[in-house]
């Protein structure tokens, strides 16, 4: 109940971040997409490569990367609507941000998962 609550409440964040910037959004996506994704890789990488340095287990090391890799962008759209007037572009990338983060940390959860599959079954 408070998971489906909370992803209800995020989404409806989003989409008010997204209404109320509209010409932000068109006017500067391809930066958005580019920004948003090319951070999220690189944290999900980072926190992989920092887990694999400290020689922690693979099921750690995968927990780490995807905490590393999936912020609270819903605190972020929170703060800025509060203390920043809902600045078009701050609104835009924490939005783009979250529902990135999202997609980015269930694909890798199946590849990890999938992977796994395949491993146990050749086994």
């Amino acid at each position: 109940m408070v998971k489906t609550v909370s992803v209800v409440v995020f989404i409806g964040i989003v989409i008010i971040a997204l209404l109320n910037n509209l010409q932000s959004f068109s006017e500067f996506i391809q930066y958005v997409l580019l920004l948003g994704i090319t951070h999220n890789i690189l944290a999900l990488a980072l926190g992989f490569l920092v887990a694999k340095g400290f020689k922690l287990s693979v099921k750690n090391t995968k927990t780490i990367s995807i905490e590393t890799g999936i912020q609270n962008s819903g605190i972020g759209l929170l703060l800025i609507f509060t203390f920043f007037n809902g600045l078009g572009g701050m609104a835009l990338m924490a939005a783009f941000w979250g529902v990135w983060h999202i997609v980015s940390g269930l694909l890798l959860a199946y590849f990890w998962s999938a992977k796994s599959v395949l491993k146990t079954q050749q086994s």
